[in-house]
Formats: structure tokens, C-alpha cells, sequence
């Protein structure tokens, strides 16, 4: 049943590839172009041909009435050598001469009715120019005929078949048919080979993506000079890429999950063993074990919330409570809980910030995000234990700097900074609870506020982490 099943699949996909839906549009297309020029010309070309057949008539009709009788003789023959035309001159003595009576359908010179009623109608009339079209009834096809008077009593008829346009417009089309013929073989050639130019790299890319989506990250997805194609391309490329470093966070993530639950889960075990069978009598030790399994307990703890903490920011499912509160009175708050670490570990905390900075956000994230900072601050910091929590005010928005005075970060590991369990440096001033999660968790928050963040660092000199508020937040 399965191969059955990929066996249309199969025949789906010939039939509705895009090489196959290309060929036939193009195709069609092409088709459609050539049958519409072809009945346009059917339409159009012998009332085109005939159009200007008269008017080079009516031409050699206008030259005759204006010539004078000197050069009248020359240019007639001139007319005839030149054109498919035939000529009578009627002098006023009554006197006919004929020019190239020889021309096919020539009627001129021949006893005919329709000739003579209208000979006489132009001689009676007195009009100086006058056509008329009519049927040939030697040929059955029609022809045209010009008098024009040159003098008193003085007329020249000027003769021609239209069955010429017939003739040379039945040629054109004979040929249209060869031409028509070809260029329809040309357009299908071309369109199945445009079908393939353009299928070809699709085909590749669908089957890297088979490869990319059973797990292969290694796959390149190669561009062909094709606007669309090649954007899609460094689409994927930077799927991949994402996807490869997804992975990659996985992975990561489960190790260091496991580990940093596994190392405070064995240390609560070892202890609580120490106090079943050492400790229980000697309540000094007993109170030191009880202080480590709570000690670890708390970092477990830590470890579970941040761990929630992110996956709810990542998945856009923890909902935020905006609200407009002073930043500057939240900073000393957090200060306060930091006084321990400077009695007892002597860190000194250098603050620089206005009375009073308003603004609008989900206060308890944002209080994290100060948290973190500080604390990756005094992981971080130098000798001199010095951090500095900068609260500027600008002219549209409040600049929030937290900085250190460490090593410093190179420049190849800032970017990736904010990745979880990313760490740059191994060795801390100071053995603090930390989950590597801090500042994925910050970088969270500030852009589900959608506030602008940073990090600037300097080798040697220290690290300073930085986000805006702006102030016209206030008015949302």
C-alpha cells in the first residue's frame, strides 16, 4: 500500500511540476501570440494592401493633374515604366493614346459599358478628378480607375487591377504559414528549455530540503543567478543555519540541564545521607548539611524557574502587565538587597542617575533584567569590585547602562553572548549562582518590550550592557 501511494505521488508531481506547468504556459503563450498576429493579418491585410495601392493611385492621379502639357508625354511613361498601371490619353481632337496596354486586366482601349457610361459621366460632369472601383468582368476581380482632365476636351484614364493586392497579400500569407509553423517549433524548443533552466534549480533545492528536514545540517543550498531562486536560497542557507544552531542549543541544552540538575540533586542526596548516618547526633553539622541541601535546593530552584522562565518568553506565551512606574526608585529597591555583598565581599556599586525616570513596561521583567545585569556584572567585574548602574536622560528616551570593570569580551564572542549557557570566560571573580540563562533572559524581555539593547566592551577596560526606554511610551 505504501508504494502505491509514493507511485502517484510520483505522477502527481510530473504533471504538476513547474517544469511541466512552465512549458505549457509558455508554450500556449506562444501559440497565442502567433494565431492572434496570424488573424490580424488575415483581417487586415488586404484592406492594408489595397489602402495603399489606391493611395499611390490617387498619387499618380494628383502628379498627372498638375504636369503640363510639355512633360505630360515623359511622365506618363515614367507611370507605367514604374507602377502596374495602364494609361489612355484623349486628346481634345478625340485622339486615344494608350500606355503598357499590355498590363494584365487592362481594360483601356477595349470597347466596355462600365467604361464608356463613365467616360462620359466625367466628360458631362466637368470634374477635373474622379475615381471609381468596379468589377473586371474579364477576371471577376475588382479593379480601379482614375480620370483626371488635364486640359479642355484633353482626359487621362488611369487603369489598374486590385486583383494584385489578391494576388501578393495570398503570398505574404503563404509565407506566414512557414514562418508560423517555425516559430511555434522555435517557441516550444525554447520554453522547454527555459522549463528546465528554471526547474532545475527548484528540483535541487526541494531535494536538499528532504535532506535538511531529515536531519542532514550540512546541506548548501546553491544559488543560479535567478532573483527569486536566489533569495530563496539564502533563505534556506539561513534556515539551515538556524536550524544547525537550534540543534546545536538542544543539544547544549539538555547537557548543561543535566548536569546543573544533576550536581545540586547529588549534593541534597550526599548530605541527607551525611545527616542519616553521621550528623543526626552532632547538631553543629547537622545545621552545616541542612544549610547545603537548602543552599542547593535554591539553585535548583533558580535553575527550574529560569529554565520556565525562557521557554515561556521564547514561546510568546507569558503575557505582559505594562504598567508606568519609576525606574529610578525600582534601581535603589534592588540596591538595597545587594548590601550584604558589600560588607561581606566589599563590591561597590556607582550609581548615576536622575531623581525620577517614568516610564511604561511590565515593571517585575524589567526589575529581572536589572537583576541579571547586575549580577553578570559581578561575575565579571575586576579586582576593584566596581559596577556601575547608569540611568541617562536623553532627549527621547532613557539610556540604561550597566557596566563592569573585567577583562572585557573579544570581539568574536559578542554576538553570541545572549545564547543560552553561552560563556565566554570560565573563570569568574566570584563563585555566585548563575544558570547561564541570564542574559537570553534579558534579551527576551527587551524585545517583547520592543526597547533597544546592546552590549559594548572594551579588552582590559570591562563590559557594558545598555537598553533604552523611550520616553514617548509614556503616551501608549
Amino acid at each position: 500500500m505504501e508504494w502505491d501511494i509514493n507511485l502517484n505521488t510520483k505522477k502527481k508531481i510530473k504533471f504538476n511540476s513547474i517544469k511541466f506547468k512552465t512549458l505549457g504556459y509558455l508554450s500556449l503563450f506562444s501559440i497565442f501570440i502567433l494565431l492572434l498576429f496570424w488573424e490580424l493579418q488575415m483581417v487586415f491585410l488586404d484592406v492594408l494592401y489595397e489602402k495603399y495601392q489606391i493611395k499611390d493611385m490617387n498619387n499618380m492621379a494628383k502628379e498627372i493633374y498638375a504636369a503640363d502639357s510639355s512633360s505630360l508625354r515623359l511622365l506618363l511613361n515614367e507611370l507605367v515604366y514604374n507602377n502596374s498601371v495602364c494609361i489612355e490619353h484623349l486628346s481634345s481632337d478625340g485622339v486615344s493614346t494608350l500606355y503598357n496596354d499590355k498590363s494584365t486586366g487592362c481594360l483601356l482601349g477595349k470597347r466596355n459599358s462600365i467604361l464608356s457610361e463613365y467616360k462620359n459621366e466625367l466628360i458631362e460632369s466637368g470634374e477635373e478628378l474622379k475615381a471609381i472601383k468596379f468589377v473586371n468582368p474579364d477576371y471577376e476581380s475588382e479593379a480601379l480607375l482614375y480620370g483626371i482632365k488635364v486640359n479642355k476636351g484633353e482626359y487621362v484614364f488611369l487603369f489598374s487591377m486590385l486583383s494584385d493586392v489578391n494576388s501578393n497579400s495570398m503570398a505574404i500569407k503563404g509565407q506566414l504559414i512557414y514562418i508560423t509553423l517555425l516559430v511555434i517549433i522555435f517557441a516550444i524548443l525554447i520554453s522547454m528549455f527555459l522549463s528546465k533552466m528554471i526547474s532545475k534549480p527548484i528540483e535541487q533545492i526541494t531535494a536538499k530540503s528532504k535532506q535538511l528536514a531529515n536531519g542532514e545540517y550540512n546541506v548548501v543550498f546553491d544559488k543560479n543567478g535567478i532573483l527569486e531562486i536566489d533569495e530563496l536560497a539564502d533563505t534556506l542557507n539561513y534556515l539551515e543555519s538556524e536550524v544547525s544552531k537550534t540543534d546545536e542549543y538542544r543539544r547544549d541544552l539538555m547537557a548543561n540541564v543535566s548536569h546543573d540538575l544533576k550536581t545540586p540533586l547529588t549534593m541534597i542526596k550526599a548530605y541527607a545521607e551525611m545527616i542519616r548516618d553521621i550528623s543526626y547526633k552532632d547538631k553543629e553539622k547537622m545545621d552545616k548539611h541542612l544549610e547545603v541541601i537548602i543552599s542547593e535546593t535554591d539553585r535548583l530552584n533558580i535553575l527550574v524557574g529560569d529554565i520556565l522562565t525562557l521557554s515561556k518568553l521564547q514561546a510568546n506565551a507569558d503575557i505582559l502587565n505594562i504598567d508606568t512606574f519609576d525606574l529610578c526608585e525600582e534601581v535603589r529597591e534592588i540596591l538595597k538587597k545587594y548590601e550584604i555583598m558589600k560588607e561581606t565581599e566589599n563590591y561597590n556599586f556607582i550609581v548615576n542617575m536622575p531623581e525620577k525616570a517614568l516610564i511604561r513596561a511590565d515593571k517585575n521583567k524589567i526589575n529581572q533584567v536589572i537583576y541579571n545585569l547586575i549580577n553578570n556584572a559581578m561575575n565579571y567585574t575586576g579586582n576593584d569590585k566596581n559596577v556601575w548602574i547608569n540611568i541617562i536622560e536623553n532627549k527621547k528616551d532613557y539610556l540604561v547602562e550597566i557596566k563592569d570593570s573585567g577583562k572585557g569580551i573579544d570581539k568574536e564572542h559578542l554576538e553570541h553572548i545572549w545564547e543560552r549557557y553561552y560563556k565566554h570566560e570560565k573563570n569568574h571573580q566570584r563563585n555566585v549562582i548563575g544558570t547561564g540563562l541570564g542574559l537570553s533572559i534579558v534579551k527576551n524581555i527587551l524585545e517583547s518590550h520592543d526597547f533597544e539593547y546592546g552590549v559594548k566592551s572594551i579588552k582590559n577596560k570591562g563590559t557594558t550592557f545598555y537598553f533604552k526606554v523611550k520616553k514617548n511610551n509614556l503616551d501608549k
